[in-house]
């Protein structure tokens, strides 16, 4: 048994096909001077090349992924623009008169090495990157194939030093059982394709490749727990396909309780809604039992194409999320770009801290043309559904009511085109500035509604890049910080009689859930695999005992101290949860032990509940 990470939930168990090398062996060809002009050209034709494999890749993955997973290959085509990487391949071409192909090659060994030196797994990840794009313009120049996988229909548990995202696209998950992989990290492109693709994957593992395992070797893998188990006794399949059955047979459960309004014991309801990026979407969302969408992130209309979408094409998509939620409530965020979210066609240039840069609202207000666009398409779209409006990155009054201006400015086009919309539709902000809680007060008089966007909020209390491993610890969700800004935050909405909900990755956490049930928060959206295990948990949690343990919550002086607390009292749940499945009830957990499992079936010891925490806890879902 070996333990890496777990980057993506699940159990795996089958025969191993590892990987061979992808990179291609590239002569180290010296050209003449007469040759200069061919080369290059030869170097331009294997980047439009590239750029196209990239685009028809992004275009076979739109009903397959999210547009997070799409933005992968935005990535790829940008470093295939990036002016440095390319002034380094082809000052090697004209400096040292190499081959197209023999000045890639070095160019992609420059920057990996130079990547890999630096304490930062962020940083190496990266070098994964440049090493995809650069083996795929390679590729081209070789004129080679891609590197083949299995052909036959007999599933295998993919085992390699790395996997690349171009690699994953190919893979047909049909076939593919699970990853295996020795460098990687939870927050890698590769483990987050795998996590969208749903196939489980343990990685960082600390031992060489030749030894994990050969191709043909049975294979068990547990993507919650992070293990590999090569070779496995008799006795540890048996465990793990009992495993697998419970498992199969909780997500049985689950799905039965689709329909079930999420109360609690005591009688606190809480609407949990899904946060959703496209139609399809949607369809798992309400198949997960959503009331509701609670976050309808707009960005991926406006991603894989080359200008902005019209007015006509956003109203139909809304119209059609509208009409499919059948008078559930959608909440639409307009525009949020900017940060990490960049668009090929809108130039927004260099910024230091482009976190705290040209983006979202701000981009909005700057840009009315844009902005109006979106929101009479919005408009449109309320005529068919309970609709609302959410600005993100608010951080003032003046914001709110410069976006109000310009939506009435709509509404008055519109009526006066005779276009049918709601004139009441509600009108909401995200809460994820700290200076947006300190104002809370002020801000809940002009607007109907909150939504709490956890993942932004926690990274600037705590001033934490939270994409930044170097420091990832200090990004913590339970920090006495960021709980009092949720608390402050609920209580001026409560003040003032307005609606407040979350929509933030802490939304879907078990570990919070009594910080919702204690605050009395209205609504929490998710993403929708992690609804119906929220319900359950709720449906065995009082009000009451959230109350207690939220009053002393406010005590703890550390987030250690304050997940301390939490996670107690969430294995309490689960006991409860466990006795209600003993009597027939609703299971507790997504994985609960076979009675005679021990360290001796050579698998960790530890609950099950605890594994799964760890999981979730390190589950992306970013709003």
């Amino acid at each position: 048994m070996i333990q890496g990470i777990g980057a993506s939930s699940g159990i795996a168990m089958g025969k191993a096909f590892v990987l061979p090398n992808w990179e291609w062996d590239v002569p180290d060809q010296k050209i003449d001077v007469t040759d200069l002009a061919r080369e290059f050209e030869r170097l331009y034709e294997g980047i439009r090349s590239s750029k196209r494999e990239i685009e028809q890749i992004k275009g076979e993955l739109a009903d397959v992924v999210g547009s997070e997973e799409r933005s992968i290959f935005d990535a790829h085509l940008a470093i295939l623009n990036d002016p440095v990487f390319m002034n380094e391949i082809q000052g090697i071409i004209k400096r040292q008169y190499k081959a197209a192909e023999a000045a890639v090659k070095e160019a992609i060994d420059h920057f990996v090495t130079m990547f890999d030196l630096l304490d930062d797994e962020y940083m190496k990840e990266r070098a994964l990157d440049i090493k995809d794009v650069g083996n795929r313009l390679l590729k081209h120049l070789l004129g080679m194939p891609e590197i083949s996988l299995p052909t036959d229909t007999q599933p295998f548990i993919l085992v390699a030093r790395e996997v690349s995202p171009s690699q994953l696209v190919h893979l047909n998950p049909q076939h593919v059982l699970g990853i295996v992989t020795i460098t990687g990290s939870m927050t890698s492109h590769a483990s987050i394709m795998a996590r969208a693709l749903g196939l489980p994957l343990v990685t960082g593992l600390d031992v060489p490749l030749e030894s994990l395992a050969e191709t043909g070797d049975m294979m068990i893998i547990d993507g919650d727990a992070g293990i590999v188990i090569p070779r496995p006794t008799e006795e540890q399949i048996r465990v793990y396909t009992e495993f697998q059955r419970r498992q199969s047979e909780h997500r049985s459960r689950l799905r039965r309780l689709a329909g079930v309004r999420s109360v609690t014991p005591d009688g606190k309801e809480i609407a949990l809604e899904a946060n959703i990026s496209s139609l399809k979407e949607l369809e798992v969302a309400l198949s997960s039992g959503a009331v509701g969408v609670g976050l309808f992130r707009t960005e991926f209309l406006y991603m894989d194409r080359h200008q902005f979408p019209g007015e006509d094409e956003q109203f139909e998509v809304y119209k059609a999320v509208a009409e499919k939620l059948a008078g559930r409530p959608l909440i639409i965020r307009t525009l949020d770009i900017g940060g990490d979210k960049n668009l090929d066609y809108f130039e927004i240039g260099e910024e230091d801290n482009p976190f705290l840069g040209y983006r979202a609202i701000r981009i909005c207000l700057d840009r009315p043309d844009l902005f109006k666009t979106q929101l009479r398409a919005i408009l449109r779209a309320s005529a068919y559904g309970k609709v609302k409006i959410m600005y993100p990155l608010i951080s003032s009054v003046e914001e709110v009511r410069a976006a109000n201006r310009l939506l009435e400015e709509a509404k008055r086009e519109l009526q006066a085109e005779g276009v049918p919309f709601d004139p009441n539709v509600p009108c909401g902000i995200m809460i994820e500035l700290p200076s947006a809680v300190t104002i809370a007060d002020l801000l809940a008089e002009e607007v109907d509604f909150f939504s709490i966007g956890t993942n932004d909020l926690i990274q600037f209390v705590l001033a934490v890049d939270r994409m930044n491993e170097r420091i990832s610890r200090l990004y913590q969700p339970f920090h006495p910080a960021v709980l009092r800004m949720l608390r402050m935050t609920v209580d001026a909405a409560k003040r003032r009689g307005i609606h407040v909900g979350v929509c933030g990755e802490m939304a879907g956490d078990p570990r919070a859930l009594p910080i919702w049930l204690g605050l009395d928060v209205d609504s929490i959206s998710m993403s929708s695999h992690s609804i119906l295990p929220i319900k359950e948990r709720l449906l065995h949690t009082h009000r009451s005992d959230s109350i207690d343990v939220l009053n002393r919550l406010w005590e703890c002086r550390t987030a250690e101290e304050a997940i301390r607390l939490l996670e107690s009292f969430r294995l309490s749940v689960e006991a409860r949860m466990e006795e209600a499945e003993a009597k027939g009830k609703p299971a507790s957990h997504e994985r609960s032990a076979p009675a005679d499992k021990s360290p001796d079936a050579g698998l960790p010891a530890a609950e099950p509940g605890i594994r799964n925490s760890a999981r979730t806890a390190g589950t992306a879902g970013a709003s």
